[in-house]
């Protein structure tokens, strides 16, 4: 009966969002308040009955409802509890419904917190949004219904995909989803401006909170996806440019760019063309993530379903939404003309390059994860494109990116002075050559990454106290009467260089072991010395595990006991590697153990990796400054409230 319900609220959902998508439009076209005001309850609306179809999903999911056929084929009755629930999300079906739900949650949240926003554009904001939930519920009920019975439910499940039954998947999805989908609302404020005709500071102030939440969830998903890469595939590594890693780093970039170039159309009314194509992109690259993730064109371990027919749906809708708005967007280009003028030398100038680069790298990136395929069906030649072509094309501009963000920063609007905007940057300059040279000279030549890679991101956390500094007035007093919105972007720029610090010295100082090893032998890494006590055979709740007992000792001194197993989930007939880690501030011990051998020993991989932790430490750094720049007051308060001819009226907590 629950599941029925379900399955009737998500009809219903689908039938709210085709009358937000028509009747708020044809109101605004024609000035009709009552119509328009229907928006703001059908978006209420919507969203509820997609929290209630959600909700029935989930209760199948947590009661093991075997007669639903997605309950069968990613749950079993072992399964603990948090992985019965993210199960519910960890299937192709059910991450869909999750992803509109979010969609309508975006949309609803407009609704509750926009009462300021004029009538018209709230009303097409909304209609738009609408939109995009009409594909998509259609997507999932005549191609991927969760609701779908069994006529014989069997006595149980075929288990959820072992892979996903840890703890960072389970909160990975939910997080990246918030920043995918949070980006649809950038989008729909771009096409309900185009529509109007008209892009001012006022719709900047609007469009760059929606984008910051997205970018901050965004953020976290992927560092959660990059975390549970590292300590549960058993390779060591944070990243490996997988197509699906691509395809939400893409948007990720985009939505970067997009948040600079708000700021410049806010405060100076210039590159309005260039931020709204930046807001279509950014939406459009997630469904183009969307689309890898979900139609099997591309191979990866993160991937849900391997559907063509799927993937086709994902692909009209993709071609409809982004196409048009393309259309709609150079139809319009008059109606964007930028007021501001400013120098070659500018705080502007500064954030057109910044954009620049950001794009050019998430066009490195699409192009290396598509071309593979491109090339199959153009040329017939079968290529990978792997780390090493990424590394090599992608990181220069992150190091130029680099150079110039605390710079840039700094900079005043309009007309700068290199020399007048870099003294306040001296010191930070110094520390950073400083710090780089002493890198170099411990280094011993191993790799110039270390050192251009700790210059590089000391030059960013020093610069962003330089700036704090400066915009004080060196006053330590006057630190704490700075608006958030200032700590907020201190905190993104030195997250930046804090990753880039963990990213550039683990590259470039770990240390592998690779090898066969006895019960009670010990043998040395990097001065560890490592023993394998002993291995056993253990029962987990739905899984067989073999574990070993390795102990590592420096120094005379027992630095940690560690436990990695191998385990065999027999219902998905599906082995996992659990490595174990000793986490630490200057460096992580990662060790896995492998398949036994023939001489009666095990297989051993021993890492020693400096600064892992940094990596993610950075990311958190970087999405607690999107969420202190979004309680700052200027984000609930209109840009221009007082100035009629801006396009929005005050705001309210929604910014």
């Amino acid at each position: 009966m629950i599941a029925e319900l379900g399955h009737f609220t998500l009809i219903l959902a689908f039938a709210v969002a085709g009358l937000q998508a028509t009747i708020p439009m044809i109101g605004a076209h024609k000035d009709w308040r009552g119509w328009m005001a229907m928006a703001g309850p059908a978006a209420t609306a919507q969203f509820l009955c997609l929290a209630a179809s959600f909700g029935a999903l989930t209760h199948a999911f947590v009661t093991s409802d075997f007669s639903l056929r997605l309950v069968v084929l990613n749950s079993h009755t072992l399964k603990p509890m948090l992985y019965k629930v993210a199960g519910v999300w960890g299937n192709h079906e059910g991450s869909m419904l999750l992803w509109v739900l979010i969609l309508a949650g975006f949309g609803a949240s407009a609704a509750w917190f926009g009462a300021a926003l004029p009538p018209r554009l709230k009303a097409r904001v909304l209609s738009v949004q609408a939109m995009i939930g009409v594909a998509f519920l259609a997507f999932i009920i005549f191609t991927s219904n969760p609701f779908l019975r069994l006529a014989e439910p069997p006595f149980d499940g075929e288990d959820l995909n072992p892979l996903l039954q840890d703890p960072g998947l389970a909160f990975h999805p939910p997080f990246l989803y918030l920043g995918y989908v949070g980006l649809s609302m950038a989008f729909s404020f771009a096409v309900a401006a185009l529509i109007e005709g008209r892009v001012d500071a006022a719709w900047a102030r609007w469009v760059r909170p929606w984008t910051l939440a997205a970018w901050m969830f965004l953020t976290v998903g992927i560092a959660l996806g990059s975390w549970w890469a590292y300590y549960e595939l058993g390779w060591g590594g944070f990243w490996f440019w997988d197509p699906v890693e691509n395809a939400s780093f893409m948007p990720w970039l985009i939505a970067t760019a997009l948040l600079h170039s708000a700021v410049v159309v806010e405060k100076r009314e210039a590159l309005k063309a260039w931020t709204i194509l930046l807001a279509i992109l950014a939406f459009g690259f997630s469904l183009v993530g969307t689309f890898i993730v979900r139609s099997g064109i591309l191979t990866s371990v993160h991937a849900f379903a391997n559907d063509p027919e799927r993937g086709v749906f994902i692909l009209a809708i993709l071609a409809v939404f982004i196409g048009g708005a393309l259309t709609l967007y150079a139809a319009r280009a008059g109606a964007m003309e930028a007021k501001g003028v400013f120098g070659l030398v500018s705080r502007e100038s500064a954030l057109v390059m910044n954009n620049v680069l950001l794009a050019v790298a998430a066009f490195v990136v699409f192009v290396g994860t598509l071309w593979p395929l491109i090339a199959e069906l153009a040329f017939d030649r079968k290529l990978s494109v792997g780390a090493p072509f990424f590394d090599q094309a992608f990181t220069p501009f992150m190091v130029v990116l680099a150079i110039i963000l605390p710079l840039g920063a700094i900079m005043p609007w309009k007309r700068a002075s290199i020399a007048n905007s870099f003294r306040p940057l001296r010191g930070a300059l110094i520390l950073a050559v400083a710090l780089g040279a002493l890198t170099f000279a411990v280094d011993t030549g191993q790799s110039v990454l270390a050192p251009v890679g700790v210059a590089l991101g000391v030059w960013l956390i020093a610069g962003v106290l330089g700036e704090l500094w400066h915009r004080a007035g060196r006053r330590l007093i006057r630190l704490t009467r700075l608006p958030r919105a200032d700590w907020g972007k201190a905190f993104a720029h030195a997250g930046f260089g804090v990753s880039i610090l963990g990213i550039s010295l683990l590259t470039a100082w770990d240390v592998e072991d690779i090898r066969v090893a006895q019960v009670g032998e010990t043998f040395t890494v990097a001065g560890y010395e490592v023993t394998l006590e002993n291995v056993e055979n253990l029962a987990g709740p739905n899984y067989q595990s073999t574990m070993a007992t390795m102990r590592i000792v420096r120094d005379g001194q027992v630095e940690a006991v560690l436990f990695p197993e191998k385990r065999l989930y027999p219902v998905a007939r599906m082995p996992t590697t659990e490595a174990a880690i000793d986490n630490g501030v200057w460096r992580d011990l990662y060790i896995v153990i492998g398949d036994p051998q023939s001489d009666g020993g095990w297989a051993v991989r021993t890492y020693i990796k400096p600064f892992a932790n940094w990596i993610w430490a950075g990311a958190i750094i970087m999405a607690m400054g999107g969420a202190l720049s979004l309680t700052d007051r200027r984000y609930r308060v209109a840009a221009g409230a007082r100035k009629p001819r801006n396009l929005t009226a005050p705001t309210v907590a929604a910014e």
